[in-house]
């Protein structure tokens, strides 16, 4: 019973370690801030895209102008819970974030490219999960959730 006790508590210990390790986990820039249009897909199918050549979807057109879409987005981004700025800025049209999840802070990077096109603005973005094998949809929908709300914003 006691062996049972200890075994117990290590495996809590172990689970304890591993999720603070999670949350304090450093996203650094070199390798997390990329271009949505170019980057390469993970291997993992924790990740969600929005570009049009191979894209989860196309990417996304609104007719705000660069710079009031940069404004909205950047807006919109910072809030989400547990959102900070890692690299770039929308204002000059590349940025990436670091949105941690709910529950377990797990860390996920959202890179987001906009390029001018006609009187509006074309919008790339990668989310993807440092983390795990699955995000069960998060990443989807974060970026949905993105999009809705820069569509709110509408002209």
């Amino acid at each position: 019973m006691r062996l049972s006790l200890q075994i117990l508590l290590i495996a809590l210990a172990l689970v304890a370690g591993l999720a603070l390790m999670i949350r304090v986990a450093p996203m650094k820039p070199a390798r997390w801030h990329v271009d949505p249009e170019t980057a390469s897909r993970p291997s993992t199918p924790n990740a969600y895209i929005l570009r049009d050549r191979d894209g989860d979807a196309p990417a996304h057109v609104t007719p705000l102008s660069p710079s009031d879409t940069a404004a909205a987005l950047h807006r919109i981004v910072m809030s989400l819970p547990y959102t900070t700025r890692i690299a770039g800025d929308l204002a000059q049209g590349h940025a990436t974030y670091v949105a941690r999840t709910p529950l377990m802070r797990f860390p996920d990077a959202v890179s987001i490219k906009l390029t001018p096109e006609g009187s509006g603005t074309r919008v790339a973005i990668f989310s993807r999960s440092r983390f795990g094998q699955s995000d069960f949809g998060t990443n989807r929908a974060r970026v949905e959730r993105i999009i809705a709300a820069l569509e709110a914003e509408g002209p």
